[in-house]
Formats: C-alpha cells, structure tokens, sequence
C-alpha cells in the first residue's frame, strides 16, 4: 500500500465576506480534509473577473479571503493554499482545453445562462468559458476529488468531459475529477428570516458573517421570525421554529438544546429567551473567529509569505502537469 495521498481541489471566491453557511458547509470540511489527502486550496481571483472586472478591492478581497480561511483552521503548511493568478501554468492548460470546448456545450450551463439573464451587457468571453477555467484549475493538479456544492456539479461534469477528450486525443495523462463530500454531513444553514438559506448576496440581515461585531449579532438573531408558540404539546414546529433549532444545533450545548425542545413540546417556551441563548452562543463562536481573522489582515508580511508559500507548492504539481501535456500534445519540439 503506497502512502501516498489522494489529491483534493477546491476554488474559494474573494467575493463578499465568509458567513456561518460557508464556514459550516465548507470549510470545516476543508479543516478535516486537510488531516487525511494531499490539498490545493485556490483563491479564484482569476474568477471574479467575470463579473467583477474592477479590481481596485481584489488585494483587499484575497487577504480576507486567506485570512477567513486560516483563521476557521485551514493550515498554510499542511495545505497548498495560493492564489489562481499566481500559477501561470493555468491560463497555459486554459487555452489547451478551449480548444476542445464546443460553443454549443458552453451556452447550455445553468450557470451561464443565469448570468446572462443577471447582466445582459457584461456576456464576455470569460464567462462563457468559465467552465474550462474551472477545469484547467482541477485538472493541472490532477485531483481525483472536488468538493462541490449542488450548483456546481454541472461544472465538475464539464471537467470530467474536457478531460476524457484530451486523454482520447492526446494520451492517458488528466484524471477525471470526482465530487467530494462526507456523505451525509452536509449541512445547510438556514438563514435567519426562514426563507431559504445564508448566502453571501441574498440578505444580508439574514445572514451571519463571521466578520459580523458582537451587537449586530445579536441584533440580527432577535430578528428571526417566530410566532406565539405551539398551542397543544408535541405539536410538529413551523419551519422558521425549525431553523432556529438548527442554527442553535450549530453552536449551543446539548444541554441547552433539550431544555428548548422539552420546553416547546411542554407549551412553556419563551421564543425571546430562546434567541437571547442563541445570539449569546452565536457570539461566543463568531467573536474568536474574527478576531483571529483582523489579527492576520492586519500582518501583511505574513499574508505575502503565506501567498508565496502556496504558489510554490502549486507550481511543483502544476509543472509537472504541464510537461506531461505538453510531452502528451506533442508540443516540446526540442
């Protein structure tokens, strides 16, 4: 049995600012990933250029991004945390890949077609290929796993295909990439005003951001709906009561957990106490996370040697990579 590790890929976005949906969905995943496979992960600045074309906030937007990341319990030395910009053997592997991209395949995404209904005038030529970007991403590391939500998986597909062409065409050289998850862990965090749940955009009032300060905390979880209570014991709970129990599954004690259930199947719970508990417990979970984050914003030195530190480790597998596809395209003519 070799020892070595399976390769895992995942891209974080510098847009908006991380919340607890992100952290509980995603990066307590990549905290646990880290212990057991070989991980990349990506700043995806290249990315946000296609809808975000100005870049007068990217710097700004990357720092806090690594800084969410590490501070939430990602390891710079344990993983290749780096920033897509800075691994020029993408935009190589990018232009290989658009090259076996059909038009056709590329206007059918979910994903494109959303943003062209969102922003009819900005349909440029990296939206369309947004997908084969992603792949060039996954595939110059030769990961066999991705973490990926729902609405990426169409993506995930896409880098499947380009791969599967390349290695028709030129030679056995670019694993496809399998969706990652454990299993039924994943989690989905409501947001606060019962429609749906947290997101970067959606509304913000209804959504705890882990750069959120204490008061605006607790202002916010006050606000979550709830009604006069249940009339008749064990009554099934609306799904607003629901989310309010699972947000507090998230971060207060069993203890306090049963006390509310027993409270509300008994008719006795007090909805106003019950939110006190949790924006308390919310705060005591935020409050470490974020100042742990101001205190890395705030050491550039370290930002910059963490960005070259992950470049480095990136450009060795992304090397690698490439001679292999250039070897595979006949490409190296001396």
């Amino acid at each position: 049995m070799s020892n070595k590790k399976e390769i895992v890929m995942s891209g974080i976005r510098p847009t908006g600012f991380l919340h607890l949906g992100n952290y509980f969905g995603a990066i307590r995943n990549y905290v646990r990933m880290q212990e057991d496979f070989d991980c990349y992960f990506m700043v995806a600045d290249l990315h946000s250029l296609t809808t975000h074309p100005d870049t007068k906030e990217l710097k700004l937007n990357v720092h806090r991004v690594l800084a969410e990341n590490i501070a939430c319990g990602l390891d710079p030395d344990k993983v290749a945390l780096y920033c897509q910009s800075h691994i020029y053997e993408t935009s190589e592997l990018y232009l290989y890949l658009n090259m076996l991209a059909y038009k056709g395949e590329l206007e059918k995404t979910t994903t494109f077609k959303d943003k062209v209904r969102q922003s009819p005038d900005n349909v440029n030529a990296g939206l369309l290929t947004y997908p084969v970007l992603q792949a060039a991403d996954i595939l110059l590391h030769r990961a066999k796993f991705v973490p990926v939500g729902k609405d990426q998986e169409q993506h995930l597909e896409m880098a499947r295909n380009f791969a599967n062409r390349f290695n028709h065409r030129y030679g056995d050289v670019l694993p496809e990439p399998i969706a990652f998850n454990y299993g039924n862990n994943l989690i989905k965090v409501p947001s606060l005003d019962g429609t749906g749940k947290m997101s970067k955009s959606e509304n913000q009032n209804a959504t705890l951001y882990l750069a959120d300060e204490d008061e605006v905390i607790r202002k916010k979880v006050m606000k979550a709906k709830t009604d006069s209570g249940p009339t008749e014991p064990g009554m099934p709970k609306p799904d607003y009561i629901e989310n309010i129990f699972d947000l507090m599954k998230l971060v207060s004690t069993e203890e306090v957990i049963n006390k509310f259930e027993t409270d509300y199947n008994s008719c006795t719970i007090r909805y106003g106490d019950m939110k006190k508990q949790l924006a308390e417990d919310m705060v005591n979970f935020i409050a470490p996370i974020r100042s742990r984050v101001n205190a890395i914003l705030n050491d550039e030195a370290y930002l910059q040697k963490v960005m070259e530190q992950g470049a480095e480790k990136a450009r060795v597998s992304a090397k690698a990579t490439m001679n292999r596809v250039r070897e595979a395209m006949g490409l190296n003519y001396f």
